[in-house]
């Protein structure tokens, strides 16, 4: 009797550990499964023309990401693309988009002081057309990437590029939404028939580059075609209040921009569920 309880006792322990190293093994599998793929980001320097001009922008995206994904474009403010404006085209990318910092000047230029940016951004504001066509030449572009849903676009842009965006938008691009980020408002008249995309406007509620009267004359152009948007203004926020580089700036060039990080941070957030619910 002594032998067979051994037996059955060893028996038992054997089947015990069995199941132990089989519950192991389909725990690692199940773990294994479950894993998610690590941000990977692609960065491409990019030329492609419009008109006469070369222009090189900047594309980055999740390599690791499979499938097709929505696309923004990145207008940057009068500057010219600099790290800013490729940085924040990096934080799209994580959030599972592929973005293009887009150059509008040609050559890659960026401007070093505020003469140059006025020089160069002041043909835009007097021919709108000359921004779409500057616009619509980085929308074929990003759209020629197998990773792109062509049929789902936002763009965003600060500043100058907040006005470049709105009149993008405005002139008819088939935009499904577009976000200013402290960007002037005095652009293109809205037209019913053109006007596609949804609008979110982040605005300075200190902004002395863009008067209230500009404010309450877009807000009426917009009502007047039934135009679908949202307008946020955050107090005590100045122009180029997103970008951390503003106060410096300003005390440089003496110019009353400051960077507000509050302002930054929620006027993000706020494009992120916009772009969650237009986009995705």
């Amino acid at each position: 009797m002594k032998r067979k309880s051994t037996w059955i006792l060893s028996l038992g322990f054997a089947l015990m550990m069995a199941s132990c190293n089989n519950e192991d093994k389909s725990t690692a599998s199940a773990n294994t499964d479950t894993t998610s793929k690590v941000f990977s980001a692609k960065e491409e320097e990019v030329t492609y023309n419009s008109g006469d001009k070369t222009m090189h922008s900047f594309v980055v995206y999740d390599q690791n990401k499979e499938g097709k994904r929505p696309a923004v474009l990145v207008i940057p403010e009068w500057w010219g693309i600099n790290d800013y404006v490729k940085n924040r085209a990096r934080q799209l990318a994580q959030l599972g988009y592929i973005a293009i910092a887009v150059d509008m000047y040609g050559d890659g230029k960026v401007a070093a002081t505020p003469d140059s940016a006025k020089a160069w951004a002041g043909p835009f504001y007097q021919d709108p057309a000359l921004g779409k066509a500057r616009f619509d030449a980085a929308l074929e572009k990003i759209k020629s990437y197998p990773q792109t849903e062509t049929g789902v676009i936002g763009a965003i842009g600060y500043c100058f590029g907040g006005t470049m965006v709105l009149n993008a938008a405005k002139l008819g691009d088939d935009l499904k939404g577009v976000v200013s980020f402290h960007g002037g408002l005095a652009g293109v008249q809205p037209d019913k028939s053109k006007l596609k995309a949804e609008v979110l406007v982040c605005h300075g509620g200190a902004d002395p580059f863009v008067p209230q009267s500009d404010v309450d004359q877009f807000k009426k152009q917009m009502d007047s075609v039934g135009a679908k948007y949202t307008f946020k203004v955050y107090e005590g926020a100045t122009h180029a209040f997103s970008n951390p580089d503003a106060t410096e700036n300003g005390k440089k060039f003496n110019m009353p921009i400051s960077y507000n990080a509050a302002a930054d941070t929620a006027s993000w957030k706020e494009m992120i569920s916009f772009f969650d619910r237009v986009l995705k």
